[in-house]
């Protein structure tokens, strides 16, 4: 095998399991939510083990200034990327099925990040991602439809939340090309930061009711969000994008939501509905449309 195919190849495994880990991360929070779990005990497993798991490199480049970023702007990252979006996101799971925040949430990340880069950025917006965008749009309307017509008033607040957590990623991501910050150093930066969420949820919520689901259930939370679908994706999107190209990289970002509606199907037997299946058909051309701008 020449060098190139090599590379490619494993560019490819990269991207793949990042979108892999992306989704199962949402997988495994509707499981957590079945079993009992409320959002804040998930947003602790998501926030805690990556910060403890990434504290000796960010105290390795320097705590003063914050690995060079800066305490305010670090604060700001951890909102959009940490905690808050955990929060906003792991609530909607109370109120819609999984297949609604697998197809909205990243939808949404990719639709306001598209209008944040035109406005913003100030970069240029061909007419054939314009029109992507717009059809991300009606694979939403189709998604929200089902939740207007089956689920009810509590359902189109579910959805806004995904679409909420989907805004704030795509804030985040928006503000990382913004102030030149790479994904790693930011990954490392707000994992160090949500570490403040420790006495925080001592404090409000206590740990006893956490302990009671047992060693298993916390495990599975901790490697899952606080891990893999966390610093794990990161490194290896981020990988995937140096070895492939921006270009061919970001279309591993469309595999989530027909991973998520997969997995979810195999491992908690959650069957996505017609709305769901073609809202997310929609939505993948529209990927499609922006990714070839």
């Amino acid at each position: 095998m020449n060098p190139t195919s090599r590379t490619t190849l494993i560019g490819i495994a990269c991207g793949a399991g990042a979108a892999l880990f992306w989704a199962a991360g949402f997988v495994v929070v509707r499981h957590g939510i079945n079993l009992g779990f409320t959002p804040a005990d998930l947003t602790f497993h998501r926030c805690f083990w990556s910060g403890l798991l990434l504290l000796p490199l960010a105290w390795r480049d320097g705590l003063v200034d914050l690995n060079g970023v800066g305490w305010r702007r670090g604060i700001l990252l951890t909102i959009l990327g940490g905690p808050g979006l955990a929060i906003v996101s792991y609530s909607g799971f109370l109120l819609v099925p999984l297949g609604h925040a697998g197809v909205i949430q990243p939808s949404c990340a990719a639709l306001v990040g598209l209008v944040l880069a035109t406005v913003v950025l100030l970069e240029r917006l061909p007419v054939r991602r314009a029109v992507g965008a717009l059809v991300i749009v009606a694979g939403l309307a189709v998604i929200g439809g089902e939740a207007i017509t089956t689920i009810g008033a509590h359902g189109i607040t579910g959805d806004l939340m995904f679409v909420v957590s989907g805004s704030f990623f795509a804030c985040f991501a928006t503000l990382l090309r913004y102030w030149r910050i790479t994904p790693v150093r930011a990954t490392i930066v707000v994992s160090v930061v949500s570490l403040a969420i420790l006495p925080i949820y001592w404090a409000l919520v206590g740990f006893e009711r956490m302990a009671a689901f047992g060693w298993w259930e916390n495990l599975l939370q901790a490697v899952a969000q606080g891990l893999l679908a966390g610093p794990a994706a990161i490194y290896l999107f981020t990988r995937a994008v140096v070895l492939l190209g921006a270009g061919r990289g970001s279309v591993f970002t469309s595999l989530v939501p027909p991973c998520v509606l997969l997995i979810g199907w195999i491992a908690l037997g959650e069957t996505p509905t017609i709305w769901q299946l073609a809202g997310l058909a929609i939505v993948l051309i529209g990927f499609r449309l922006t990714q070839r701008g």
